[in-house]
């Protein structure tokens, strides 16, 4: 079994007295990926950013590589080699795709008062990794990003987290509003981070998409671990079910039922 790359023990935060996440505990590990279910409000959006260093838990702790870690900002987390790319790919629609993959780490030439951004390295860069995974399409590094596809830009954003050297990518939503054709490709990219041993914790309120990838599963309910459990383990009506409230969707169910039988 493999080490964890981080793990969470008891984690809560509470936001002026109201309590957001609580006691939440994850294992997430090199080359697997571990998907985040839960529905609108299940606390998804607050871990993430517990996980990304925008908010510090209230309660737990955090451990990267077997010690204990507090991330004061997203900088020390992306120090600790974490990524988030977003729902709509964090990526910028009127740069150019060389220009967005290098934003905040330009590669430049020349020296001094002459040195200036390599736009033909940024370019090539740009290119090769995209078609490494998989994106033929985009071929000039100079075609703005808001040309592109939600797919794409997606695929834009992670490949420029693996180039960076993310060892565990968190991808909220990545598939949401994207056509099957796409969210196929984003999975695709998604099974080839974890062949490179990346850890991917994949939030998303898609069960069909959670069981193509996943490895491992977590579902969210107002803020508390409702299961966890291994690919296999449980069927998606299962996961479907918890995920609508589990024995109050049952209850629903029989009511319903027996109104019919009434009528």
């Amino acid at each position: 079994m493999s080490e964890s790359l981080m793990k969470l023990e008891g984690v809560g935060k509470s936001f002026a007295g109201t309590e957001a996440l609580a006691d939440i505990s994850l294992d997430i590990e090199p080359g697997k990926v571990l998907c985040l279910l839960g529905d609108n409000g299940a606390g998804k959006s607050t871990l993430i950013k517990i996980l990304s260093g925008y908010h510090a838990p209230t309660s737990g702790t955090i451990e990267v590589d077997g010690k204990k870690v507090v991330f004061n900002s997203p900088r020390d987390a992306s120090a600790a080699g974490i990524a988030t790319v977003h729902q709509y790919g964090g990526t910028f629609p009127l740069m150019s795709v060389g220009r967005s993959f290098f934003v905040g780490s330009e590669p430049t030439k020349g020296w001094g008062p002459f040195k200036h951004f390599d736009k033909s390295t940024a370019n090539k860069v740009a290119i090769t990794e995209l078609k490494s995974l998989g994106i033929t399409r985009i071929n000039d590094g100079n075609r703005l990003v808001g040309g592109m596809s939600g797919g794409e830009r997606q695929s834009l954003a992670i490949a420029r987290a693996v180039y960076f050297g993310a060892r565990l990518l968190i991808l909220d939503e990545p598939t949401a509003a994207l056509g099957v054709k796409e969210a196929s490709h984003v999975l695709k990219i998604i099974m080839q981070a974890r062949q490179k041993g990346i850890a991917v914790v994949f939030v998303t309120h898609n069960v069909l998409h959670a069981m193509t990838v996943g490895d491992n599963f977590a579902v969210l309910i107002h803020g508390r671990k409702a299961d966890d459990f291994a690919k296999g383990e449980r069927t998606r009506e299962q996961i479907t079910d918890l995920m609508a409230g589990g024995e109050a969707m049952a209850e629903l169910e029989a009511e319903i039922a027996q109104f019919e039988r009434q009528a």
